[in-house]
Parts: C-alpha cells; sequence; structure tokens
C-alpha cells in the first residue's frame, strides 16, 4: 500500500485531504507537529508527500531541501500562495508539483496518482538496478537498503553514498574530502564535524546487521571499510 505524508498545519484541511484519500486506498500519515518533519519523513518512509509552504518553525521550501538530501520521492506543495515566484521556489527547493488552495480534492487526487505512475509504475524509468557486493554485503543504491543475510538496514542518501564510496574504495582509504566533495558538491562550505556524525550513523547501521567495527578509521586520511570474520580481515 503506497504511503501519502500529509504536513499542512491547517487541521480541517488536513484532516479533510486524509479522509479523501484514504477513500482511494492509499495509506495516509499526517504530520501533528513540527519542528521536526525530516524525522517523521524518516519513519515514515513515503511514497508520496503533500507539503504545505506556511509552517511553523521552518517552511516548506526548507523542509523540501531536507527531504531531497535523502530521497527522491515525488513532493507536490499545496499552497495558498498563488504567486508566479511562489511556484518557481517550490520547484527550485526540489518540489515536483504545485497545488493553489482552495483546490479540489480530485485534482489532487489526480496529481497523486500521477505521480506515483511516474514515480513507481507503468510510467516509471525502466533500468537496470545497482547492486554493489562486499564479501556477503549488498548494497542497494536506489532503495537505500544495505543488506546482510537476511537482515536489512535502511539507510538515508548520505549513508548509501558514504557506504557506496567505501566499497568502490576497499581496500583504499575514502579521503575524508572526496567525501566532503561528493556528499555535498552544493555547498561551499562544510562543517568537517558534519561528515563525523554521519559516519558515525553509518557504523550504526552496520551494526544493526550485526557487524562491529565495519569502518577504520585512518588518521590524518580518511575511512576504510574493514571487515573481519574469525579474526581475519575481508
Amino acid at each position: 500500500m503506497d504511503r501519502i505524508m500529509i504536513v499542512e498545519d491547517d487541521i480541517k484541511i488536513a484532516n479533510h485531504l486524509s479522509a479523501y484519500i484514504e477513500k482511494y486506498g492509499y495509506e495516509v500519515i499526517v504530520a501533528k507537529e513540527f519542528e521536526n518533519i525530516i524525522d517523521l519523513f524518516r519513519n515514515v518512509r513515503p511514497h508520496l508527500l503533500l507539503l504545505d509552504i506556511n509552517l511553523p518553525s521552518y517552511d516548506g521550501y526548507y523542509w523540501c531541501r531536507q527531504v531531497r538530501k535523502e530521497s527522491i520521492c515525488p513532493v507536490i506543495f499545496i499552497s495558498a500562495r498563488t504567486g508566479d515566484m511562489d511556484q518557481v521556489m517550490a520547484l527550485e527547493n526540489g518540489g515536483d508539483d504545485f497545488i493553489t488552495k482552495p483546490f479540489h480534492p480530485d485534482i489532487v487526487m489526480a496529481k497523486i496518482r500521477s505521480h506515483l505512475r511516474r514515480a513507481y509504475g507503468e510510467y516509471a524509468a525502466k533500468f537496470e538496478e545497482r547492486m554493489l557486493i562486499h564479501n556477503g554485503l549488498s548494497l542497494y543504491p536506489e532503495r537505500l537498503e544495505l543488506r546482510f543475510g537476511k537482515k536489512v538496514a535502511q539507510l538515508t542518501k548520505r549513508e548509501s553514498d558514504i557506504i557506496e564510496s567505501l566499497f568502490e574504495r576497499y581496500p583504499r582509504v575514502a579521503g575524508r574530502q572526496d567525501l566532503l566533495e561528493k556528499l555535498w558538491d552544493d555547498q561551499a562550505y562544510v562543517d568537517e564535524n558534519t561528515l563525523n556524525v554521519n559516519i558515525t550513523r553509518v557504523r550504526k547501521k552496520f551494526s544493526e546487521l550485526g557487524i562491529e567495527d565495519a569502518i577504520e578509521t585512518v588518521r590524518g586520511a580518511g575511512y576504510r571499510l574493514r571487515i573481519t570474520w574469525n579474526g581475519e580481515e575481508r
């Protein structure tokens, strides 16, 4: 069942949309708090996001940018803003479509179905799925999954990119600067501590699979994949 996530601070509109969409057999998750939308997104992993612009704390443009760091799921903005620049901003910040309020729910449903078909269904681009394998580990970059045996760890886009770099560089070291440039090529400056945080998260994903000490820190250089079985490095 496809999951639709709604981020709309007008509870009447959110509930109206939710009830209407559910009638068509979709699972709907409505955001109740707006301080950290990205955490809810990670937990829900929706197939499509309906996103308002005017929100408490941060606006919809901000949250769309955060989503785009981790997912390519369709994002449809729904807003009372009607200016051309608002629609331009929505698309420039990672949105796929824009619906103005007031709207007819049938229009919303038509756009939802259209974007789901293009992203996952009959109109989706056909390509051979990539899979990287290393010593029993399988990385699926398009699924954002790391598998080991029957265990599966769900990844963010950046976690997947880090693991892919480690796979590709093994047994060489993946340099810190190389990782920074690959993961944040759209930013002029990134605090290196941000990379440390992401490496820590990747280590936790390996731990979820029962693999400890999978990433070796090479002082002054970067990181290297280091997986051992029965005391032997692989």
